[in-house]
């Protein structure tokens, strides 16, 4: 049975909204929305951004990388110093890693961890003003396997 007299209609409800300040609740409103949903700045940054943005700060100061996934595509663009060779780095991926070496000096090692599963094959990098992009397929590969639920008695 509901016990109705508990409903949230009930006298002691009714008394704490009378209590309440409505610029406390309209300022708690606004701060959760600014929380939830992006500054136009943000929107115009990453206008590809569909899903979510990660943005990992490196041990070093020297460089910043930020990881973005689309519908289609992982990005990750690292801003590089100024005094990189671009002969010595290498960059490699995973299935959920990117990894760059030889950025900074020669042995150097970055891991950046991708927000979903990639391909093998299909990744670009190009370096533009200063930014590392690469750029890496995201798997579509959805298999899933039932498994069989039995009853112990």
């Amino acid at each position: 049975m509901i016990p109705w007299g508990m409903f949230p209609f009930n006298d002691q409800i009714k008394k704490m909204t009378e209590q309440m300040n409505n610029g406390d609740v309209h300022s708690y409103v606004q701060e959760m929305m600014k929380k939830l949903v992006p500054s136009p700045m943000e929107t115009t940054q990453n206008p590809f951004n569909t899903e979510r943005t990660q943005s990992q700060p490196s041990s070093q100061t020297d460089f910043q990388v930020n990881v973005f996934e689309t519908f289609d595509d992982v990005f990750v663009r690292i801003s590089l110093p100024a005094d990189v060779s671009l002969e010595n780095m290498k960059i490699f991926h995973t299935s959920n890693q990117a990894i760059v070496e030889n950025m900074q000096e020669k042995g150097s090692r970055k891991v950046i961890t991708l927000p979903c599963l990639v391909k093998k094959k299909g990744a670009t990098a190009q370096v533009k003003d200063g930014i590392l992009e690469i750029k890496i397929p995201k798997s579509d590969d959805f298999q899933f396997t039932e498994i069989s639920i039995s009853e112990k008695y």
